[in-house]
């Protein structure tokens, strides 16, 4: 995975925007203004994505390529290295897993609206 597949997947979701909220190598995936997904655009050797705690743990304990996530709520977020030990289709699957995780906790009127554009 390189930083254009990365982020044209994460834009391909529903109501993705991407922004720069904390300085201009960070990039932030966000839906309906919520954070999914981050990574520094100048040095692209890993990403973090939310996490449901419990996978978290096993993904850490399974693959060297899965941290806590740094600079993050270790509970929450995992940082994948991209070159490590973690298959580029569990990359994906966390990804979307992260998306999937903040788009269910959405209230249900804006996930309505997310359809209707749709």
């Amino acid at each position: 995975m390189n930083i254009e597949d990365f982020r044209d997947y994460c834009l391909n979701k529903k109501a993705v925007t991407e922004e720069f909220p904390f300085d201009e190598k960070t990039l932030v995936f966000k839906v309906a203004g919520k954070m999914f997904a981050l990574t520094d655009v100048d040095n692209f050797e890993s990403f973090n994505v939310k996490c449901d705690p419990e996978l978290a743990l096993e993904m850490r304990d399974r693959y060297n390529a899965v941290k806590a996530g740094y600079h993050m709520n270790k509970k929450h977020w995992n940082t994948i290295t991209v070159f490590g030990d973690l298959p580029e289709a569990e990359m994906y699957k966390s990804i979307d897993h992260s998306y999937d995780l903040v788009y269910n906790k959405l209230p249900k009127k804006i996930r309505a609206e997310i359809e209707n554009e749709s």
